[in-house]
């Protein structure tokens, strides 16, 4: 009974209140949303500045990626005339979504909106790994965009071969912006990334695959040679490991404490070339 003479208080407290903790909750929102906004523009500069501290390994890393797209560089036109030679008998609905879903609009929808269900359900893990998307891509499509225009390659569908270039184009040339590729980029960044949420090799595998659909449907497409898929594709492994890093002195949710390591290993010889990356 005291309780209910005292409920009416209660609520006149509650009701002066709310206003209060609504400001508060915005507030926090609020605070949440600039301070992982600045820590993306962080991640991006935090790639970008990478070479500059390289060391042995890390310059022997960039070795083996230097000289596994050479290698490449001189296989292309045979690999695109393998490709083509099946290219007719990819479904339709695979070629689809890798030329959909590797595109920066559909990729930012994906990763604003990982990160927003993060932001306003106030999962830390996941709001990391929204600042992690969209730093990745932000860093990898910036890169390759300018890459495009220094490189100037021939793209399969132009007719060209693949050592015909036109560079230092500041305007884009359309069939002469092969190199990198930004689809095989973009996709596999959003894949590696997400894929960290997960400990099964399987589900990691599972995402892999998914997220090499872009980049593989480029190469069906003839919009893409083998050695610039393959090249962003690692690239993009490059990138999100160096930001996840940065995010680790961010965020206290730490969803992959063990040791960020990528090992190589290249095997070659007569007709042959391997790769095994493992991370």
């Amino acid at each position: 009974m005291k309780f209910l003479k005292n409920l009416p208080i209660f609520l006149v407290i509650i009701l002066i209140m709310s206003p209060e903790v609504q400001a508060q909750k915005k507030d926090k929102l609020w605070n949440h949303f600039t301070y992982d906004v600045g820590t993306i523009f962080g991640g991006v500069g935090h790639a970008y500045s990478r070479p500059f501290h390289w060391k042995g390994k890390d310059w022997a890393n960039f070795g083996y990626l230097a000289s596994g797209t050479l290698l490449l560089f001189t296989v292309d036109d045979e690999l695109n005339n393998w490709t083509n030679g099946f290219n007719q008998d990819v479904p339709d609905f695979v070629l689809d979504y890798g030329n959909e879903y590797g595109s920066p609009e559909n990729n930012y929808m994906l990763t604003g909106g990982v990160y927003l269900f993060g932001l306003f359900t106030k999962n830390e893990k996941l709001r990391r790994t929204g600042v992690l998307l969209i730093s990745s891509a932000t860093a990898g499509g910036l890169l390759q965009q300018v890459s495009k225009r220094i490189v100037g390659r021939a793209r399969p569908k132009s007719g060209e071969n693949s050592d015909v270039y036109d560079p230092f184009n500041i305007d884009r040339v359309f069939n002469f912006d092969s190199f990198p590729s930004g689809h095989a980029m973009l996709s596999f960044s959003n894949a590696y990334a997400i894929a960290k949420q997960f400990k099964s090799p399987w589900i990691k595998a599972g995402l892999y695959t998914v997220g090499a659909i872009p980049g593989f449907a480029r190469i069906m497409d003839d919009f893409h040679w083998v050695s610039d898929v393959a090249f962003s594709t690692v690239l993009s492994i490059f990138i999100v490991e160096s930001i996840d890093k940065y995010l680790d002195r961010k965020y206290n949710e730490k969803y992959n404490a063990d040791t960020k390591k990528v090992s190589w290993n290249l095997t070659f010889g007569p007709n042959t070339l391997g790769m095994a990356l493992r991370f």
